[in-house]
């Protein structure tokens, strides 16, 4: 069995993964500023590092998953000045809400959910120290700015390096700043904003040095993962990196890892372009776990494509899983799982190359191919009336995909789910069964004629008939 590798950003590289002290990991990820409701490329973060954090859980480690909420900003000060509203209000509705999504997504919460606003004085003691050693200077007009020339490793994550982007660079030196790459550790305070006592006057933090200050005092200052979006590799983690290893003399995160964007049919998702969806719009239209299924198919570090055409297929790859499952319930009874049969199924040879795969910097995409492995195992068991065959490996298909959390769900209720615009217009499911009761009886009185024309009526309103020795089941195409 391979051993766990994972590819770090700062290397470029896939390497074995070595916790700081055996057994346990401690892992920050870069979480959400809360002023709206969260998107869908705040969904594949939620995802990518739920299954994560799940797998290095299944493969033994004690974790420390802390992943922070942004509850200061320019963006959160704007929205709440537009709604005329608190905001603390804003921020505390728009948690809940983000909580709502997860566990729509099937997500389990992170082990510490920290909140910039509680953790002003550890920034206090952080920027002081920048500034008694001279990585960080206050300006006269209040604001404090962290002094990039001064740190050598400035660029080591992204790969830039300071004098390149100085040189091709048309932005105008502020008039307080040294350099115009320097960047604010603290804001003076601006009229009508939140505002804390400090050492350099009434103000509050900028946004990088919340992450430093957190990730400090939760996981201490050196910690196994560091994670987030690609697109917080620069500047935001290069300016994490900057002020926490000025400040502790020492390493700042042994691995770095980054989720890939999603675009939506095939441009960056923007709300100036129209084409930015919310996860609780995306989960109206499609059942959550397909959208968590979708997410999962391609790698995490890949760019996804987001469409409703690659949800569809989703969903329908999702449904072939479920089905299997059914089928097999349907001639061999329920498929429960005990502790003894999770254990057996990562014995067998599909949970030997499943977890190959997951070891293989967490390779959801190559797991998710094993199942449907699994699958063809358990479709061509039953086709050859092989119905312990087909009930061992059906168990082995939901153990392995537990911890990716999905295909957990009674089949009947997944493939008979109806989300979406279509729901208004769909059939009940009284009248499915109405309609399938009496389609039976015009079977058995040989009016196979009435039958057909209730099978195509099922159809034409996206209801799939499967016949078995068992009797007939349905499913929503």
């Amino acid at each position: 069995m391979a051993e766990l590798s994972i590819y770090d950003s700062m290397t470029s590289s896939k390497r074995p993964f070595v916790p700081m002290t055996a057994g346990k990991v401690g892992m920050y990820v870069c979480g959400m500023t809360i002023y709206d409701y969260c998107h869908i490329g705040h969904a594949r973060i939620m995802v990518a590092y739920d299954v994560i954090s799940r797998w290095l859980r299944q493969v033994g480690y004690d974790v420390n998953y802390v992943r922070n909420i942004t509850d200061i900003d320019d963006k959160i000060i704007n929205r709440a000045a537009e709604n005329n509203e608190p905001i603390d209000e804003l921020t505390e509705r728009f948690i809940k809400a983000m909580h709502e999504d997860e566990q729509a997504l099937g997500c389990q919460l992170p082990d510490k959910e920290p909140r910039a606003t509680d953790y002003i004085d550890n920034m206090h003691q952080l920027i002081q120290t920048l500034v008694d050693n001279d990585y960080a200077y206050p300006a006269d007009n209040g604001d404090v700015y962290y002094a990039v020339e001064k740190f050598a490793g400035y660029g080591k994550l992204s790969g830039r390096k300071l004098e390149d982007m100085q040189a091709g660079s048309r932005v105008e030196i502020e008039s307080k700043k040294n350099n115009p790459f320097d960047f604010v550790l603290w804001k003076a305070a601006k009229p009508g904003e939140p505002q804390w006592e400090s050492p350099w006057g009434q103000g509050r933090p900028g946004w990088h040095i919340e992450c430093s200050a957190m990730s400090n005092q939760c996981l201490g200052s050196t910690f196994d993962i560091h994670g987030g979006g690609h697109d917080l590799q620069f500047p935001h983690h290069e300016n994490e990196i900057a002020q926490s290893e000025a400040a502790n003399g020492c390493e700042y995160a042994r691995n770095w890892m980054h989720v890939g964007f999603i675009n939506v049919d095939g441009e960056k998702m923007s709300k100036s372009l129209g084409n930015f969806f919310t996860i609780r719009e995306v989960t109206a239209k499609y059942h959550p776990e397909t959208v968590r299924f979708f997410l999962l198919s391609s790698h995490y570090r890949s760019q996804v494509n987001f469409s409703d055409s690659a949800l569809d297929e989703a969903h329908n790859s999702l449904s072939r899983l479920y089905q299997t499952i059914k089928a097999t319930e349907q001639q061999s009874g329920e498929i429960v799982l005990t502790d003894a049969d999770i254990t057996n199924a990562y014995a067998s040879d599909a949970g030997q190359a499943f977890t190959n795969a997951m070891n293989d910097d967490f390779n959801s995409a190559q797991a998710i191919s094993v199942l449907f492995g699994l699958a063809r195992d358990v479709n061509k068991a039953i086709k050859a009336d092989d119905l312990s065959a087909a009930h061992q490996q059906a168990m082995t298909l939901k153990a392995l995909a537990q911890v990716l959390n999905i295909l957990q769900q009674p089949a009947q209720a997944f493939l008979q789910s109806v989300v979406g615009d279509a729901a208004a217009d769909a059939f009940s499911d009284d009248r499915i069964e109405s309609l399938i009761a009496e389609r039976a009886d015009a079977k058995a009185n040989k009016n196979f004629a009435r039958a057909d024309e209730i099978r195509a009526l099922l159809k034409e309103a996206g209801i799939e008939l499967e016949d078995s020795r068992a009797g007939t089941t349905w499913r929503r195409a």
